[in-house]
């Protein structure tokens, strides 16, 4: 099962009021593990930052005019993410988002298979916080390098908040088990194993008994 960990960060808050996406960035799992194939750009705007969304993940306009613009990294992003469920905190803002600068380039709205993490962490825990600070602290992750948002920082520590909010515990491999595997068929060896059950004699049975016996008056005199 192939899915893919989504954030964005933007300009500021509102679509209507022209805001723009500044960074993209999709973590891929296999199976809830992470292959190590990314996709993740900063993107120019072609618009100022707002106050705001610059104190949140510190994307200055200097540094995202010399970055490409979506209609740039557009085609190679629809590639990556292509047929695969996406998982992202608070999918209503990402999706109006990406969808908004699809709408300025003339395609069609995204059509893929959304998990909204922030509605499966308010249906399990009902009244608490939900953030993504609030989730790594309730599964203890650790989020001590979130220091601004990072699209792609976020994505990695929502890809483990969203194992935990499944109830499955974090994939790890089995490297023993693969050793034992590719030797087997290496040497072509075919090995079976089996314990065998001894058990004890009549005699070995009374002697055990009488040594409970003696050292549980030794322990209760003593």
């Amino acid at each position: 099962m192939t899915e893919i960990v989504l954030d964005t960060e933007t300009t500021g808050i509102s679509v209507k009021e022209g805001h723009r996406i500044v960074e993209i960035a999709c973590v891929e799992l296999e199976n809830l593990i992470p292959t190590g194939n990314n996709f993740h750009c900063c993107i120019n705007p072609e618009r100022k930052v707002s106050e705001k969304a610059f104190e949140i993940h510190g994307y200055s306009d200097d540094f995202l005019s010399e970055q490409k613009k979506f209609h740039e990294v557009k085609d190679d992003f629809l590639r990556f993410i292509k047929n695969k469920k996406l998982i992202i905190h608070n999918a209503v803002f990402d999706l109006e988002h990406l969808n908004n600068e699809l709408s300025i380039c003339g395609d069609d709205k995204l059509s893929n298979e959304v998990v909204d993490t922030l509605v499966l962490a308010r249906d399990k825990f009902p009244g608490s916080q939900v953030s993504l600070d609030a989730l790594c602290k309730r599964f203890r992750i650790n989020n001590s390098m979130r220091t601004k948002h990072n699209a792609l920082l976020d994505c990695t520590l929502l890809a483990k908040v969203y194992i935990n909010l499944i109830d499955q515990r974090e994939p790890t491999l089995d490297f023993k088990k693969i050793d034992k595997e590719e030797n087997q068929e290496k040497n072509n060896l075919n090995i079976s194993y089996f314990k065998k059950v001894v058990l004890p004699t009549k005699d070995e049975i009374e002697n055990h008994k009488k040594f409970l016996k003696e050292n549980m008056k030794k322990n209760y005199f003593n």
